[in-house]
């Protein structure tokens, strides 16, 4: 089938070939907009964690937001550029752009009196509206932080002004659309703003799909994904979100660029990298063109069970290498194995450590095939089946559990999670300190902490590791994970992991990133954000620190 193209001329917006359905954001104060129910059995485990007085922290009422102090003629000024109802003050649409939702966000959304809030809500429709708001921010020195699903859990989007005298959050939601078709390249380009269910929405009704399924999925824009390369539950048979790019456009303050015109080049340093990562502090991703596929015909479910986690690591290893590609492949240790069937109420059923994975195919035979290769590897290093119920029943609650921190947390318990790679030799070494920073700390302040971990993407040199941490709350517990997660943080570093495999740096992790790319790299990228964004008004402290002089203005 030939290409389908929109509309494009400079002098009129892109006609999208296909709009979906408006989706809703989560709470202010919460993860969703449904609050998690915790399993029965969860409570003997949460007994375990609360032996002494429990330390509750309840929802606010209502937010109390910092007061605006962005002046009528700058709000008339971006107004004039995205229309009167694109430009707001109003509190219940700045309360809903607070920044993101990591534990330190939700816990000052209960503790704190008063919300850090931008000081206006803008919604440009499409791209040059996007570059016509970075204009008037430029010249009036407002600063903009670009705003997809608000899914951030590293400090991304928080609405930090800078050295600027005001803040605008600027949401990319109406920009969501299918712009473009190529059902010959099997490329479909969307606004920025697409979020993931919009994305399958549009594609699954024209026989496609993206694949990409972070946690995050529910909420989660296209040009979050790209600009914090984000890597879905499927990576081992998708690719992280990076793979899945051929090209972007892109609104900074210096002006627009249009990366990517071929699925390979050797026409210079790929220019997309700067912005796969760069978190909106050198500009805005306004569209993204991605890789699609034809929605496999068929899956199948299969799950393991090794003795120890080394072996399954092993066997892992070995069926990586060997190039056997399942959709999705994720390997629990010891502890989250326990817990996870605890959880579920199996008590006693579940020993070792649980491998889960499914495999996709055009034909049945094609995903039993990858399947049963897979099967034959995990037999030599010591697997027994679990048959398919553990695999269906992880992804029926995959997008689930980040909501359990809001339920853990109104009842007094910490909840949250972190991120590393690493390489197949390194990543004992690695698991081990950063175990053991985690327990260390939180034992520290008087609790006994339980660490999962578990590998959810792998490549054929190494694999992530992701933790999940979960212990009583302290009375100061946003001090509590605060030194928790600089333990971790330092201990990563100091055993040769990555510092985020797919959360990104964010403000959160900006300290520990000149340990990982050294001095020079961090020049690097300041060099870049005083090309692309002179007067700083890009996302304030996210991803580098930034200079100490700004350029004066013209």
């Amino acid at each position: 089938m030939a290409a389908t193209v929109p509309t494009d001329s400079s002098s009129d917006p892109v006609r999208p070939l296909a709009v979906p359905t408006p989706r809703p954001r989560g709470d202010w104060d919460a993860w969703g907009s449904e609050p998690a129910r915790l399993p029965a059995a969860a409570k003997a485990i949460v007994a375990t964690l609360l032996p002494g007085k429990a330390h509750p922290i309840p929802h606010r009422a209502a937010p109390v937001l910092t007061p605006s102090v962005l002046p009528d003629d700058d709000l008339a000024a971006l107004a004039a550029v995205v229309g009167a109802d694109a430009a707001t003050q109003d509190d219940a649409v700045r309360m809903l752009h607070l920044g993101g939702k990591s534990t330190p966000d939700l816990l000052r959304r209960r503790l704190d009196d008063l919300q850090a809030a931008p000081d206006a809500v803008v919604s440009p429709a499409d791209r040059s509206e996007v570059a016509a708001v970075l204009r008037v921010c430029g010249e009036r020195g407002i600063a903009v932080v670009p705003f997809g699903g608000g899914t951030s859990v590293v400090g991304g989007v928080d609405p930090v002004r800078g050295a600027q005298r005001a803040v605008i959050a600027l949401d990319l939601s109406r920009t969501a659309a299918l712009l473009a078709l190529d059902e010959v390249s099997l490329l479909a380009t969307f606004g920025a703003g697409t979020t993931g269910p919009q994305a399958e929405e549009l594609l699954g009704a024209r026989g496609y799909t993206l694949g990409h399924f972070p946690q995050s999925f529910l909420y989660a824009s296209l040009g979050g994904y790209a600009a914090t390369r984000s890597s879905g539950q499927a990576s081992r048979g998708y690719g992280r979100f990076d793979d899945l790019v051929h090209a972007l456009r892109v609104a900074t303050p210096a002006g627009d660029l249009d990366l990517g015109r071929s699925p390979a080049s050797a026409a210079g340093p790929d220019l997309r990298e700067l912005f796969l990562g760069s978190e909106g502090a050198f500009g805005v991703l306004t569209e993204v063109t991605v890789r699609i596929r034809p929605v496999p015909a068929a899956t199948a479910y299969r799950a393991w069970s090794f003795p120890d986690l080394a072996a399954g690591a092993s066997a892992f290893r070995e069926a990586t290498q060997r190039g056997i590609r399942p959709t999705v492949l994720r390997l629990s240790d010891e502890t989250e194995t326990r817990v996870n069937a605890a959880m579920g109420g199996h008590l006693t059923r579940m020993r070792g450590c649980l491998a889960v994975a499914t495999f996709e195919g055009a034909t049945s035979a094609e995903a039993e095939a990858t399947r049963d290769a897979l099967d034959a590897v995990f037999r030599a290093h010591g697997a027994s089946s679990r048959g398919e119920d553990p695999a269906r029943s992880w992804e029926r609650g995959r997008f689930a559990s980040p909501a359990l921190r809001d339920t853990l947390m109104d009842i007094g318990v910490l909840a949250e999670t972190l991120e590393t790679a690493t390489t197949w030799a390194n990543l004992p070494t690695l698991k081990a300190a950063v175990t053991a920073a985690l327990t260390a700390s939180l034992a520290a302040a008087g609790t006994k902490p339980i660490v999962l971990c578990h590998i959810s993407h792998v490549y054929p040199a190494g694999a992530s590791l992701y933790f999940t941490v979960v212990a009583a709350l302290t009375d100061d517990p946003e001090a509590q994970w605060t030194r928790a997660k600089d333990a971790a943080s330092l201990a990563i570093g100091d055993a040769d992991g990555t510092i985020t495999h797919h959360h990104a740096v964010g403000r959160d992790h900006r300290p520990y990133l000149e340990a990982e790319i050294g001095p020079l790299g961090v020049e690097v990228l300041r060099a870049v954000k005083s090309v692309l964004d002179p007067h700083g008004i890009m996302n304030p402290g996210a991803l580098v620190e930034p200079a100490a002089e700004a350029p004066e203005r013209a």
